[in-house]
Protein backbone atom coordinates (compact mmCIF):
# COMPACT_ATOMS: atom_id res chain seq x y z
CA UNK A 1 0.00 0.00 0.00
CA UNK A 2 2.88 2.40 0.57
CA UNK A 3 4.73 2.36 -2.41
CA UNK A 4 0.95 3.74 -4.08
CA UNK A 5 0.71 6.92 -1.46
CA UNK A 6 2.68 9.04 -4.27
CA UNK A 7 0.33 8.52 -6.85
CA UNK A 8 -2.68 8.42 -4.56
CA UNK A 9 -1.50 11.58 -3.46
CA UNK A 10 -0.92 13.39 -7.08
CA UNK A 11 -4.75 12.10 -7.49
CA UNK A 12 -6.01 13.31 -4.46
CA UNK A 13 -4.55 17.10 -5.86
CA UNK A 14 -6.35 16.54 -9.43
CA UNK A 15 -9.86 16.15 -7.44
CA UNK A 16 -9.03 18.80 -5.20
CA UNK A 17 -8.42 20.60 -8.80
CA UNK A 18 -11.64 19.87 -11.03
CA UNK A 19 -13.13 21.71 -8.55
CA UNK A 20 -12.56 24.93 -9.27
CA UNK A 21 -11.42 23.97 -12.72
CA UNK A 22 -14.59 23.54 -13.75
CA UNK A 23 -15.80 26.44 -13.17
CA UNK A 24 -13.19 28.71 -14.93
CA UNK A 25 -14.51 31.02 -18.03
CA UNK A 26 -14.33 29.19 -21.10
CA UNK A 27 -11.92 31.82 -22.57
CA UNK A 28 -9.27 29.94 -20.40
CA UNK A 29 -10.26 26.73 -21.27
CA UNK A 30 -9.98 28.01 -25.00
CA UNK A 31 -6.38 29.60 -24.77
CA UNK A 32 -5.49 26.31 -22.59
CA UNK A 33 -6.29 24.35 -25.90
CA UNK A 34 -4.58 26.80 -28.35
CA UNK A 35 -1.71 26.65 -26.82
CA UNK A 36 -1.45 22.95 -26.81
CA UNK A 37 -2.19 23.27 -30.45
CA UNK A 38 0.54 25.62 -30.99
CA UNK A 39 3.07 23.64 -28.79
CA UNK A 40 2.20 20.46 -30.87
CA UNK A 41 2.90 22.35 -34.23
CA UNK A 42 5.96 23.42 -32.90
CA UNK A 43 7.49 20.52 -31.65
CA UNK A 44 6.20 18.19 -34.39
CA UNK A 45 9.71 16.71 -35.14
CA UNK A 46 10.02 16.35 -31.60
CA UNK A 47 7.04 14.13 -31.38
CA UNK A 48 7.76 12.00 -34.74
CA UNK A 49 11.02 11.61 -33.24
CA UNK A 50 9.73 10.13 -30.03
CA UNK A 51 7.36 7.65 -32.05
CA UNK A 52 8.98 6.27 -34.30
CA UNK A 53 10.74 4.88 -30.72
CA UNK A 54 7.77 3.15 -30.33
CA UNK A 55 7.33 2.08 -33.62
CA UNK A 56 11.02 0.60 -33.78
CA UNK A 57 10.40 -1.29 -30.10
CA UNK A 58 6.91 -2.63 -31.70
CA UNK A 59 8.26 -4.23 -34.77
CA UNK A 60 11.34 -5.26 -32.56
CA UNK A 61 8.96 -7.22 -30.10
CA UNK A 62 7.18 -8.60 -33.12
CA UNK A 63 3.36 -6.77 -32.25
CA UNK A 64 1.10 -7.25 -34.79
CA UNK A 65 0.69 -4.84 -37.96
CA UNK A 66 -2.47 -3.93 -36.75
CA UNK A 67 -0.87 -2.46 -33.50
CA UNK A 68 1.95 -1.24 -35.09
CA UNK A 69 -0.73 0.90 -37.40
CA UNK A 70 -2.69 1.88 -34.43
CA UNK A 71 0.54 3.46 -32.72
CA UNK A 72 1.76 4.96 -35.90
CA UNK A 73 1.80 8.76 -36.16
CA UNK A 74 1.29 9.72 -39.87
CA UNK A 75 1.51 13.03 -41.40
CA UNK A 76 -2.41 12.55 -41.94
CA UNK A 77 -3.11 11.68 -38.50
CA UNK A 78 -1.07 14.18 -37.05
CA UNK A 79 -2.80 16.89 -39.10
CA UNK A 80 -6.62 15.69 -38.00
CA UNK A 81 -5.11 15.84 -34.53
CA UNK A 82 -4.43 19.39 -34.84
CA UNK A 83 -7.45 20.79 -36.83
CA UNK A 84 -9.18 18.52 -34.15
CA UNK A 85 -8.54 21.03 -31.70
CA UNK A 86 -9.64 24.02 -33.49
CA UNK A 87 -12.95 22.69 -34.19
CA UNK A 88 -13.48 21.75 -30.29
CA UNK A 89 -11.93 25.53 -29.58
CA UNK A 90 -15.11 26.67 -31.98
CA UNK A 91 -17.51 24.58 -30.27
CA UNK A 92 -19.86 25.92 -27.73
CA UNK A 93 -18.44 25.10 -24.38
CA UNK A 94 -21.41 23.11 -22.57
CA UNK A 95 -20.38 24.40 -19.27
CA UNK A 96 -23.30 25.52 -16.64
CA UNK A 97 -25.55 26.01 -19.63
CA UNK A 98 -29.43 25.59 -18.44
CA UNK A 99 -30.76 23.19 -20.67
CA UNK A 100 -34.57 23.33 -18.93
CA UNK A 101 -35.77 25.82 -16.36
CA UNK A 102 -39.64 25.63 -15.04
CA UNK A 103 -41.77 27.38 -12.51
CA UNK A 104 -43.51 26.20 -9.90
CA UNK A 105 -46.17 26.71 -7.50
CA UNK A 106 -47.02 24.64 -4.48
CA UNK A 107 -49.33 25.59 -1.79
CA UNK A 108 -48.11 29.46 -2.35
CA UNK A 109 -44.35 28.25 -2.14
CA UNK A 110 -43.07 29.39 -5.73
CA UNK A 111 -39.90 28.45 -6.49
CA UNK A 112 -37.86 27.72 -10.12
CA UNK A 113 -35.79 25.03 -10.99
CA UNK A 114 -32.95 24.73 -13.36
CA UNK A 115 -31.02 21.81 -14.85
CA UNK A 116 -27.81 22.66 -15.61
CA UNK A 117 -25.08 21.07 -17.88
CA UNK A 118 -21.80 20.24 -15.03
CA UNK A 119 -18.86 18.44 -16.00
CA UNK A 120 -18.40 15.21 -14.44
CA UNK A 121 -15.10 16.32 -12.73
CA UNK A 122 -12.02 13.56 -12.33
CA UNK A 123 -12.32 11.06 -15.79
CA UNK A 124 -9.88 8.62 -16.13
CA UNK A 125 -8.55 7.14 -19.37
CA UNK A 126 -7.01 4.08 -19.84
CA UNK A 127 -6.23 3.26 -23.27
CA UNK A 128 -3.62 1.48 -25.66
CA UNK A 129 -2.18 1.69 -28.54
CA UNK A 130 -2.89 5.29 -30.33
CA UNK A 131 -1.14 8.14 -29.00
CA UNK A 132 -3.61 10.50 -30.71
CA UNK A 133 -6.03 9.58 -28.18
CA UNK A 134 -3.59 11.63 -24.95
CA UNK A 135 -4.30 14.66 -26.95
CA UNK A 136 -7.92 14.05 -28.01
CA UNK A 137 -9.31 13.28 -24.35
CA UNK A 138 -7.45 16.01 -22.58
CA UNK A 139 -8.58 18.42 -25.04
CA UNK A 140 -11.98 17.04 -25.00
CA UNK A 141 -12.09 16.95 -21.32
CA UNK A 142 -10.68 20.70 -21.07
CA UNK A 143 -13.15 22.03 -23.00
CA UNK A 144 -15.79 20.35 -20.73
CA UNK A 145 -14.56 21.75 -17.45
CA UNK A 146 -13.14 18.18 -16.51
CA UNK A 147 -9.59 17.23 -15.38
CA UNK A 148 -8.23 14.06 -16.56
CA UNK A 149 -5.71 11.52 -15.29
CA UNK A 150 -4.44 9.62 -18.30
CA UNK A 151 -3.28 5.92 -18.49
CA UNK A 152 -1.83 5.00 -21.77
CA UNK A 153 -0.43 1.96 -22.99
CA UNK A 154 3.35 0.79 -22.40
CA UNK A 155 3.63 0.60 -26.20
CA UNK A 156 3.43 4.25 -26.74
CA UNK A 157 4.87 5.70 -23.69
CA UNK A 158 7.31 7.67 -25.10
CA UNK A 159 5.03 9.31 -27.54
CA UNK A 160 2.63 10.16 -24.51
CA UNK A 161 5.48 11.30 -22.61
CA UNK A 162 6.35 13.95 -24.52
CA UNK A 163 2.71 15.03 -25.39
CA UNK A 164 1.60 15.22 -21.82
CA UNK A 165 5.04 17.14 -21.27
CA UNK A 166 3.05 19.66 -24.05
CA UNK A 167 0.13 19.94 -22.61
CA UNK A 168 1.37 20.56 -19.13
CA UNK A 169 3.58 23.37 -20.45
CA UNK A 170 0.78 24.60 -22.47
CA UNK A 171 -1.63 24.85 -19.04
CA UNK A 172 1.54 26.45 -17.12
CA UNK A 173 1.97 29.29 -19.51
CA UNK A 174 -2.29 30.11 -19.95
CA UNK A 175 -1.99 30.27 -15.61
CA UNK A 176 1.00 32.65 -15.85
CA UNK A 177 -0.78 34.40 -18.89
CA UNK A 178 -4.05 35.09 -16.66
CA UNK A 179 -2.37 35.19 -13.35
CA UNK A 180 -4.10 32.41 -11.69
CA UNK A 181 -3.24 30.95 -8.52
CA UNK A 182 -5.40 28.16 -8.03
CA UNK A 183 -3.92 24.35 -8.68
CA UNK A 184 -3.39 23.29 -11.78
CA UNK A 185 -2.67 19.43 -11.34
CA UNK A 186 -5.53 19.39 -14.52
CA UNK A 187 -3.68 16.65 -16.21
CA UNK A 188 -1.95 13.58 -14.86
CA UNK A 189 -0.11 11.12 -17.08
CA UNK A 190 0.44 7.39 -15.17
CA UNK A 191 4.14 6.59 -16.76
CA UNK A 192 3.92 3.64 -14.44
CA UNK A 193 2.91 0.60 -16.49
CA UNK A 194 2.56 -2.10 -13.44
CA UNK A 195 -1.16 -3.19 -13.67
CA UNK A 196 -0.96 -3.34 -9.48
CA UNK A 197 -0.99 0.37 -9.74
CA UNK A 198 -3.60 0.67 -11.99
CA UNK A 199 -6.09 -1.95 -10.14
CA UNK A 200 -5.14 0.46 -6.89
CA UNK A 201 -6.03 3.34 -8.80
CA UNK A 202 -9.31 1.26 -10.02
CA UNK A 203 -11.00 1.47 -6.32
CA UNK A 204 -10.77 5.60 -5.63
CA UNK A 205 -13.78 6.05 -6.06
CA UNK A 206 -13.55 9.22 -3.81
CA UNK A 207 -11.26 11.18 -6.31
CA UNK A 208 -11.97 9.61 -9.58
CA UNK A 209 -16.04 9.95 -11.01
CA UNK A 210 -15.63 8.00 -14.36
CA UNK A 211 -13.46 5.59 -16.58
CA UNK A 212 -13.04 5.12 -19.89
CA UNK A 213 -11.25 2.06 -20.74
CA UNK A 214 -10.48 1.87 -24.90
CA UNK A 215 -8.75 -1.14 -26.04
CA UNK A 216 -8.92 -4.75 -26.32
CA UNK A 217 -12.31 -6.79 -25.04
CA UNK A 218 -9.74 -8.16 -22.78
CA UNK A 219 -8.71 -5.12 -21.12
CA UNK A 220 -12.41 -3.37 -21.08
CA UNK A 221 -13.37 -6.19 -19.06
CA UNK A 222 -10.82 -6.72 -16.82
CA UNK A 223 -11.63 -2.88 -16.01
CA UNK A 224 -14.96 -3.56 -15.36
CA UNK A 225 -14.28 -6.64 -13.13
CA UNK A 226 -11.44 -4.59 -10.87
CA UNK A 227 -12.77 -0.55 -10.89
CA UNK A 228 -15.06 0.55 -7.94
CA UNK A 229 -15.38 3.94 -10.09
CA UNK A 230 -18.95 3.59 -13.03
CA UNK A 231 -17.15 2.71 -16.40
CA UNK A 232 -18.40 4.16 -19.61
CA UNK A 233 -16.76 1.31 -21.72
CA UNK A 234 -15.82 1.96 -25.30
CA UNK A 235 -16.24 -2.12 -26.72
CA UNK A 236 -15.25 -3.71 -29.12
CA UNK A 237 -16.28 -3.24 -32.93
CA UNK A 238 -17.45 -6.09 -34.44
CA UNK A 239 -19.28 -3.64 -37.49
CA UNK A 240 -21.45 -5.58 -40.00
CA UNK A 241 -22.52 -4.49 -43.33
CA UNK A 242 -26.15 -5.89 -44.52
CA UNK A 243 -26.71 -5.51 -48.80
CA UNK A 244 -30.38 -5.89 -49.03
CA UNK A 245 -32.35 -7.35 -51.80
CA UNK A 246 -33.18 -3.71 -52.85
CA UNK A 247 -29.71 -2.23 -52.75
CA UNK A 248 -27.90 -0.08 -55.40
CA UNK A 249 -25.15 -2.65 -56.10
CA UNK A 250 -23.05 0.21 -57.25
CA UNK A 251 -23.61 2.15 -53.78
CA UNK A 252 -23.06 -1.61 -52.26
CA UNK A 253 -19.14 -1.98 -53.74
CA UNK A 254 -17.92 1.31 -52.93
CA UNK A 255 -19.85 1.19 -49.33
CA UNK A 256 -18.50 -2.03 -48.63
CA UNK A 257 -14.97 -1.24 -50.02
CA UNK A 258 -14.57 1.67 -47.65
CA UNK A 259 -15.91 -0.26 -44.55
CA UNK A 260 -13.14 -2.92 -44.60
CA UNK A 261 -10.26 -1.17 -46.45
CA UNK A 262 -10.27 2.30 -45.73
CA UNK A 263 -8.64 1.50 -42.63
CA UNK A 264 -8.83 -2.22 -41.03
CA UNK A 265 -6.96 -2.18 -37.81
CA UNK A 266 -10.13 0.63 -35.78
CA UNK A 267 -12.71 -0.23 -34.00
CA UNK A 268 -15.72 0.96 -36.96
CA UNK A 269 -13.57 -0.88 -39.49
CA UNK A 270 -16.82 -3.58 -41.04
CA UNK A 271 -15.94 -7.04 -39.67
CA UNK A 272 -18.79 -9.18 -41.10
CA UNK A 273 -20.42 -8.34 -44.68
CA UNK A 274 -23.74 -9.62 -44.49
CA UNK A 275 -25.93 -10.30 -48.13
CA UNK A 276 -29.16 -10.87 -49.43
CA UNK A 277 -29.85 -14.10 -51.37
CA UNK A 278 -31.53 -12.20 -54.00
CA UNK A 279 -28.26 -10.18 -55.01
CA UNK A 280 -25.66 -12.04 -54.21
CA UNK A 281 -24.78 -13.49 -57.09
CA UNK A 282 -25.22 -9.93 -59.03
CA UNK A 283 -23.09 -8.73 -55.84
CA UNK A 284 -20.60 -10.98 -53.98
CA UNK A 285 -18.26 -11.74 -57.17
CA UNK A 286 -17.34 -8.29 -57.86
CA UNK A 287 -17.24 -7.45 -54.19
CA UNK A 288 -14.94 -10.74 -53.84
CA UNK A 289 -12.88 -9.75 -56.63
CA UNK A 290 -12.19 -6.07 -55.35
CA UNK A 291 -11.16 -7.78 -51.83
CA UNK A 292 -9.00 -10.09 -52.89
CA UNK A 293 -7.22 -7.79 -55.36
CA UNK A 294 -6.70 -5.40 -52.33
CA UNK A 295 -5.41 -8.73 -50.27
CA UNK A 296 -8.46 -8.84 -48.16
CA UNK A 297 -8.59 -12.90 -46.77
CA UNK A 298 -12.78 -13.60 -47.09
CA UNK A 299 -14.30 -16.16 -44.62
CA UNK A 300 -17.31 -17.28 -46.08
CA UNK A 301 -20.39 -19.46 -44.98
CA UNK A 302 -20.70 -22.29 -47.28
CA UNK A 303 -23.11 -20.79 -49.37
CA UNK A 304 -20.72 -18.18 -50.39
CA UNK A 305 -17.57 -20.86 -50.44
CA UNK A 306 -19.70 -22.45 -53.28
CA UNK A 307 -20.94 -19.32 -55.25
CA UNK A 308 -17.60 -17.76 -55.73
CA UNK A 309 -15.93 -21.15 -56.24
CA UNK A 310 -18.05 -20.88 -59.89
CA UNK A 311 -16.00 -17.65 -60.34
CA UNK A 312 -13.18 -18.95 -59.78
CA UNK A 313 -12.71 -16.97 -56.79
CA UNK A 314 -11.49 -19.32 -53.76
CA UNK A 315 -11.98 -18.33 -50.25
CA UNK A 316 -11.52 -19.86 -46.98
CA UNK A 317 -14.86 -21.39 -45.26
CA UNK A 318 -15.53 -19.48 -42.72
CA UNK A 319 -15.71 -21.28 -38.58
CA UNK A 320 -18.19 -20.47 -35.86
CA UNK A 321 -16.05 -18.21 -34.01
CA UNK A 322 -15.23 -15.79 -37.33
CA UNK A 323 -18.81 -14.88 -36.73
CA UNK A 324 -18.47 -11.91 -33.73
CA UNK A 325 -14.66 -11.86 -33.98
CA UNK A 326 -13.29 -8.30 -33.98
CA UNK A 327 -10.28 -9.22 -36.67
CA UNK A 328 -8.96 -5.70 -37.00
CA UNK A 329 -7.00 -7.20 -40.05
CA UNK A 330 -7.27 -7.21 -43.93
CA UNK A 331 -10.19 -10.37 -42.73
CA UNK A 332 -13.72 -10.33 -43.50
CA UNK A 333 -16.21 -12.97 -42.77
CA UNK A 334 -18.82 -13.21 -45.24
CA UNK A 335 -22.80 -14.42 -45.07
CA UNK A 336 -25.71 -14.58 -47.43
CA UNK A 337 -28.78 -14.93 -45.63
CA UNK A 338 -32.16 -15.29 -46.98
CA UNK A 339 -34.12 -12.18 -45.69
CA UNK A 340 -33.63 -8.53 -43.72
CA UNK A 341 -34.73 -10.51 -40.67
CA UNK A 342 -32.03 -12.87 -40.66
CA UNK A 343 -29.39 -10.10 -41.03
CA UNK A 344 -30.92 -8.24 -37.94
CA UNK A 345 -30.98 -11.56 -35.89
CA UNK A 346 -27.26 -11.61 -36.67
CA UNK A 347 -26.24 -8.42 -36.05
CA UNK A 348 -28.03 -8.43 -32.89
CA UNK A 349 -26.62 -11.63 -31.80
CA UNK A 350 -22.85 -11.67 -33.20
CA UNK A 351 -22.42 -7.71 -33.27
CA UNK A 352 -20.96 -5.54 -30.27
CA UNK A 353 -23.51 -2.93 -30.45
CA UNK A 354 -21.22 -0.48 -32.00
CA UNK A 355 -21.68 0.10 -35.92
CA UNK A 356 -23.83 -1.58 -38.32
CA UNK A 357 -24.83 -0.31 -41.87
CA UNK A 358 -27.72 -1.13 -44.58
CA UNK A 359 -27.42 -0.75 -48.31
CA UNK A 360 -31.25 -0.45 -49.77
CA UNK A 361 -32.94 1.62 -51.63
CA UNK A 362 -36.44 0.68 -49.55
CA UNK A 363 -37.69 2.97 -47.46
CA UNK A 364 -39.59 0.49 -45.38
CA UNK A 365 -36.02 -1.77 -45.00
CA UNK A 366 -34.24 1.60 -44.05
CA UNK A 367 -36.80 2.33 -41.05
CA UNK A 368 -36.72 -1.61 -39.95
CA UNK A 369 -33.23 -2.25 -40.03
CA UNK A 370 -32.08 1.32 -38.10
CA UNK A 371 -34.99 0.72 -35.33
CA UNK A 372 -34.33 -2.97 -34.71
CA UNK A 373 -30.91 -3.18 -34.99
CA UNK A 374 -29.65 -2.52 -31.67
CA UNK A 375 -26.49 -0.53 -31.70
CA UNK A 376 -25.02 3.08 -30.87
CA UNK A 377 -25.09 3.75 -34.64
CA UNK A 378 -26.99 2.54 -37.83
CA UNK A 379 -25.61 3.83 -41.32
CA UNK A 380 -27.91 3.77 -44.18
CA UNK A 381 -26.11 3.74 -47.44
CA UNK A 382 -22.73 5.03 -45.96
CA UNK A 383 -19.64 3.29 -44.39
CA UNK A 384 -19.15 2.39 -40.76
CA UNK A 385 -15.83 4.27 -40.90
CA UNK A 386 -17.96 7.38 -40.52
CA UNK A 387 -18.47 6.87 -36.60
CA UNK A 388 -15.63 9.28 -35.60
CA UNK A 389 -16.17 12.63 -33.79
CA UNK A 390 -13.91 14.57 -36.33
CA UNK A 391 -16.17 12.93 -38.97
CA UNK A 392 -19.75 13.81 -37.03
CA UNK A 393 -18.32 17.44 -36.20
CA UNK A 394 -17.26 17.19 -32.72
CA UNK A 395 -13.75 17.79 -33.49
CA UNK A 396 -12.18 14.39 -31.97
CA UNK A 397 -13.68 11.96 -30.02
CA UNK A 398 -13.13 10.43 -26.37
CA UNK A 399 -14.20 6.85 -27.04
CA UNK A 400 -17.05 5.52 -28.81
CA UNK A 401 -19.51 4.02 -25.96
CA UNK A 402 -21.28 0.61 -26.62
CA UNK A 403 -22.93 1.20 -23.04
CA UNK A 404 -26.17 2.67 -22.60
CA UNK A 405 -25.53 4.78 -19.65
CA UNK A 406 -25.05 7.49 -19.57
CA UNK A 407 -23.64 8.20 -23.26
CA UNK A 408 -23.52 5.87 -26.09
CA UNK A 409 -22.00 6.71 -29.44
CA UNK A 410 -19.04 8.75 -30.16
CA UNK A 411 -18.46 10.88 -27.43
CA UNK A 412 -17.76 14.38 -27.64
CA UNK A 413 -17.40 17.55 -25.43
CA UNK A 414 -21.49 17.74 -24.26
CA UNK A 415 -21.18 13.69 -23.76
CA UNK A 416 -18.54 14.30 -20.81
CA UNK A 417 -20.90 16.32 -18.87
CA UNK A 418 -23.27 15.36 -16.26
CA UNK A 419 -26.81 17.63 -14.88
CA UNK A 420 -27.22 19.25 -11.44
CA UNK A 421 -30.45 21.27 -10.43
CA UNK A 422 -30.44 24.17 -9.17
CA UNK A 423 -33.73 25.39 -7.40
CA UNK A 424 -34.12 28.92 -6.42
CA UNK A 425 -37.09 30.55 -4.41
CA UNK A 426 -37.98 33.09 -1.74
CA UNK A 427 -38.05 31.09 1.08
CA UNK A 428 -39.95 28.79 0.00
CA UNK A 429 -40.45 25.53 1.96
CA UNK A 430 -42.61 21.87 1.74
CA UNK A 431 -45.57 21.98 4.03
Amino acid sequence: MEKFIPWIKKIQKVKETSYKFSNLPEEIYNSILKEIKDKIVEKKQQIFSENKKDVLLAEKNNLSKALVDRLTLTEKRFDEMVSGIDTVISLESPVNKIIARWERNVKNNKFIIEKVKVPLGVILMIYESRPNVTIDSTVLCIKSGNCVILRGGSETINTNKILVKIVNEAINNVWQKFSMKDKKDVVLFIDNPSYELLYKILTLHQYIDLVIPRGGEKMVNTIKRKSLIPVLSHGSGVCHTYVDKDANIDVALKVCFNAKVQRPSVCNAMETLLVHTDVAEKFLPKMAKMYIDNNVELRGCSRTVKLLKKYNLEIKPAKPSDWGYEFLDYILAVKIVDNIDEAITHINHYGSHHSDAIISENKSAQLKFWQEVDSSAVFINSSTRLHDGGVFGFGTEIGISTSKLHARGTMGVNELTTTKYVVVGNGAIRE
